[in-house]
């Protein structure tokens, strides 16, 4: 199974990522600090991540809805990407991203 890191509070931990999975679902099953209020419908910014610049091409770009929404996040980045909208898949095996201080 997949694998991504989480980097919360400079904390890295690997957790295991099922396939189909969201990056949000995947950080609540491990009890990460990413609240998801509006349940993926891209109406919130509250899954914000911040994506290591490595992967930040890999993933597919974000689309025009989801670049709205992250106009609200706090602490955004340039490599800033929503947690609902980043499915898992096998070759994003090791994906990296950093939770942002709130």
């Amino acid at each position: 199974m997949p694998k991504v890191v989480f980097i919360e509070n400079d904390q890295r931990k690997e957790v295991e990522a099922p396939l189909g999975s969201t990056l949000l679902q995947i950080a609540q099953m491990h009890k990460f600090d990413l609240e998801g209020a509006c349940d993926h419908s891209l109406a919130c910014a509250t899954c914000h991540v911040i994506v290591e610049p490595q992967w930040y091409d890999v993933l597919p770009e974000p689309v025009s809805d989801e670049l709205d929404m992250l106009d609200l996040a706090p602490n955004l980045a340039k490599t800033s990407r929503l947690g609902c909208q980043i499915v898992m898949r096998e070759e994003y095996d090791g994906l990296t991203v950093r939770l942002p201080k709130k």
